[in-house]
């Protein structure tokens, strides 16, 4: 075997194992809650301690500074969240109230309408039966 065909044996399995490894990412398999359970984990430990585990588990101390970030953005402020809920809870009450008066006004001219045609079908008769 000559060198050059040595050599691009060599970038072939190397080029294979580095697309093996970007395809094995660990981000892709820490869920929400598996990172929210790294974050506990880990806020106890040390910052060689905390290395060693995100070594172990093959996470970036920067990744983990980020879920650590995200879970204290969640945790932060419950009321903007539940303000919003009481607004759309006012909001789907409205909706009902407003759907149960289009329904009543919906019925109401079916009955105006099929008042109006009988009246005029009783006026028909009559005048029909008076010319006689």
């Amino acid at each position: 075997m000559t060198i050059s065909a040595e050599m691009g044996v060599r970038a072939d399995t190397l080029s294979r194992w580095r697309a093996e490894a970007l395809s094995d990412s660990q981000d892709r398999l820490w869920t929400g809650p598996a990172r929210l359970e790294a974050v506990i984990h880990t806020a106890s430990l040390d910052e060689e301690a905390r290395s060693a585990w995100c070594r172990e588990n093959g996470v970036y101390l920067a990744e983990l500074d980020r879920w650590r970030a995200q879970a204290s953005e969640s945790l932060a402020d419950p009321s903007p969240a539940s303000g919003s809920s009481k607004a759309e809870r006012q909001s789907r009450q409205e909706i009902r109230k407003l759907q149960r008066d289009l329904a009543r006004k919906d019925k109401a001219l079916a009955e105006t309408a099929a008042l109006l045609v009988l009246s005029k079908k009783l006026e028909a008769i009559f005048h029909e039966s008076g010319d006689e």
